[in-house]
């Protein structure tokens, strides 16, 4: 035969071949289809209080493709930047109602719910970022996620803000006596009270938003931020004097509600397991990218202007201002504070 007329008995063949197999009973393969319906899609809502461009929205965005893309589509990560979904001191409350899967807040919004997360606004007590994220990966970082988690939440990860310094609009701080008599803005923290306390300034609590304006006016003397958040604030352009310190540390733990959590199978869960440990390390390149970006941002302006003098100390002033403020320790070895094991074992880390 010719390969013209093979091919007609091939297709007469195959359907034929169709047409018999179609007649037959076809339960089983219905019965397999049934047994297998559609993978459940989720919808995880992260809320956040900070720009797209700072580390945290940076990482927020990443974590979004991470986990869809490990997810294969099965999780639809929506993130709503720069409070649009709600404000840091309302947000673990909607977590709880599940109105909202994921934040990342600041620790001291954790105060009155976990207050040991307070260790992290302690003066000097880490030596650098690589001593800071060995303790946040350790076995402190883990008892304090623990301590979320017990509180109805499920902790995953630390964030970096960065580390921070001293400014003021009075006189150079050079060494702890040049802080007496001073006001300070502070965060609602009975650690940072503390702090300013010992070198006998005067801290002062007062919502982010107003710093500029309290600088400016002179309501109050100076404050202690970020890099990061002196550039963006502009606090740098109505404060005299900046020190380097790296004293203190900001930064965020993210979390999830626990409703959302256990509604998950497991292999989601992994997923968000990666996708955060991913999104972590990202963050944390973002974090320390930033900060130096714009301090040389900073040192360009002070160059510039001359209106802004920056203060690099030595080793043997930094010691007297960690002397100075690492006396508090003490106060806050109590459990219903911070506690002594975990101040002692962030310190213990190597």
């Amino acid at each position: 035969m010719t390969k013209t007329m093979k091919g007609i008995v091939s297709s007469v063949a195959v359907a034929s071949l169709l047409l018999f197999t179609g007649c037959g009973d076809n339960k089983e393969e219905t019965k397999t289809a049934e047994a297998k319906p559609a993978a459940e899609k989720f919808v995880l809502k992260f809320s956040h209080v900070v720009s797209p461009n700072t580390p945290k929205g940076k990482a927020a965005d990443y974590f979004e493709k991470r986990l869809e893309e490990l997810s294969d589509g099965r999780i639809d990560v929506q993130v709503y930047p720069s409070s649009q979904l709600y404000k840091d001191n309302a947000v673990l409350k909607a977590l709880k109602l599940d109105s909202v899967q994921m934040a990342a807040p600041s620790f001291s919004k954790f105060g009155k719910i976990v207050p040991q997360l307070a260790l992290f606004d302690l003066p000097f007590l880490f030596k650098d970022v690589d001593h800071l994220h060995r303790v946040q990966d350790g076995e402190v970082g883990q008892k304090l996620k623990d301590m979320v988690t017990e509180k109805g939440y499920v902790a995953l990860s630390f964030w970096d803000n960065g580390f921070k310094q001293l400014s003021s609009s009075t006189k150079p701080l050079i060494l702890p006596e040049d802080a007496e008599g001073q006001k300070f803005r502070i965060m609602s923290s009975k650690v940072l009270e503390a702090q300013f306390h010992a070198v006998g300034a005067n801290p002062q609590m007062m919502p982010f938003s107003e710093v500029y304006s309290g600088l400016q006016q002179g309501v109050i003397d100076g404050q202690e931020n970020t890099n990061s958040n002196i550039y963006t604030k502009k606090f740098h352009e109505v404060q005299k004097y900046l020190t380097v310190t790296n004293h203190g540390y900001l930064g965020y733990l993210v979390v999830m509600s626990s409703k959302f959590w256990n509604s998950l199978p497991a292999d989601l869960q992994e997923d968000v397991k990666q996708a955060m440990k991913d999104a972590t390390d990202k963050e944390r390149e973002y974090a320390a990218q930033l900060n130096n970006e714009q301090f040389n941002l900073i040192k360009e302006y002070a160059e510039k202007t001359g209106k802004l003098e920056i203060i690099n100390l030595t080793d043997e002033q930094k010691n007297a201002w960690r002397d100075a403020v690492s006396k508090i320790y003490p106060e806050f070895y109590d459990k219903n504070s911070i506690g002594e094991d975990l101040i002692k074992g962030a310190l213990a880390t190597e």
